[in-house]
């Protein structure tokens, strides 16, 4: 009577056991036999993973952790019914923090933003082999949305929907890059998973050649508001903005803009009320009482959108991270990275800033 084989119990990990690719995906495979069992564990835990149908392996279903060592234990049983129990050990490569790219997301877990908000994810090491971290990163809502990423530099990569996101909706970012090759020996150092809710659509319209602002509430005018922006020489953009952050009192210097201190145009203002930045480079919706005179008939700011307090105070009150504000009757573009500017491109060209085909 033949005897039958013995099972034959295969860890593939790659050719070096003790440097083992922080990326491999670990597989267990049975010959002459079936697998019953596996377990992968380390110190930090165990590994998940999925034995397929018909018992010839296991496949692990996430990635391996930096400078770990790992313990594989098999069960596997003959066509007898004999039972081999196996055990194996492989160790990865350590990475220094270098070597590791952290994703930061806005917004934050559980924020309420305006439908004017892009999904922004920043890696703090630079990101060089983009599609490959592009295909782990995803955006689902509820009600569903197309959009596209657009990398802005090897840094930081926005999403954004084709047309401002639907009041009400809510998001899910998931960016599954634990592990993942991000370009010149650097690989993602964590996943993250954040989800946040988009609140009633706040739409501003600033027309500088009228001096008039008008604010839409999901659709319905609900305040018109005389203000005033940039002189000659301080022109204020034109082009789609979006609130980035919001102050109750803010310091406004002139030499942060780069007007020199001492100069005819200097300023230095320790506590502007109500003010919301809408570009990196200084532009601000804020109360401005020293130019009520002027709101509503000229533009003497130099550059921001001033309004009286009161008025300042009613949008500052309903506003929030993410509201639009969009701006007419300037010849000075809006560019698309001074501040949340993506929607300064059309949906078509913004797609094109993707790194998959």
């Amino acid at each position: 009577m033949d005897t039958p084989d013995p099972v034959r119990v295969v860890t593939r990990v790659g050719p070096d056991r003790t440097a083992v690719s922080v990326d491999r995906t670990v597989e267990v495979t049975a010959t002459d036999g079936l697998l019953r069992s596996v377990k992968v564990s380390s110190p930090a835990g165990q590994l998940p993973g999925d034995l397929s149908p018909d018992g010839s392996s296991w496949t692990a279903s996430e990635r391996l952790e930096p400078g770990t060592t790992y313990t594989v234990r098999s069960v596997a049983e003959r066509s007898d019914g004999k039972v081999k129990r196996s055990s194996s050990r492989f160790s990865t490569v350590d990475l220094t923090l270098d070597q590791q790219t952290y994703p930061s997301v806005a917004p934050l877990a559980g924020e309420t933003v305006g439908v004017g908000m892009p999904v922004i994810v920043s890696f703090d090491v630079a990101v060089t082999d983009k599609a490959s971290i592009e295909k782990h990163l995803k955006v689902t809502s509820t009600p569903r949305q197309k959009g596209a990423w657009h990398w802005m530099s090897d840094y930081e990569v926005h999403w954004r929907p084709a047309t401002y996101w639907k009041a009400g909706t809510d998001v899910t970012v998931d960016a599954d890059v634990n592990s993942v090759p991000a370009g010149r020996g650097v690989y993602g150092q964590e996943s993250r998973q954040v989800s946040f809710h988009v609140g009633d659509a706040v739409i501003s319209k600033v027309n500088a050649q009228t001096h008039q602002m008008q604010t839409f509430i999901n659709g319905t005018l609900a305040r018109t508001t005389p203000i005033t922006t940039g002189k000659p020489g301080f022109t204020t953009r034109s082009g789609v903005k979006v609130i980035i952050e919001k102050f109750r009192t803010k310091r406004m210097n002139s030499e942060t803009v780069g007007i020199a201190a001492g100069s005819a145009e200097a300023y230095d203002i320790d506590d502007v009320e109500y003010a919301m930045r809408v570009t990196y480079s200084g532009e601000f919706l804020h109360a401005a009482p020293w130019s009520v005179g002027s709101q509503g008939y000229a533009n003497v700011s130099h550059g921001c959108t001033g309004m009286s307090t009161a008025d300042a105070a009613w949008i500052y009150n309903i506003s929030k991270r993410g509201d639009v504000v969009e701006y007419t009757g300037t010849d000075r573009p809006m560019t698309l990275d001074n501040g949340y500017g993506d929607w300064n491109l059309p949906f078509a060209a913004y797609a094109e800033g993707s790194a998959l085909d």
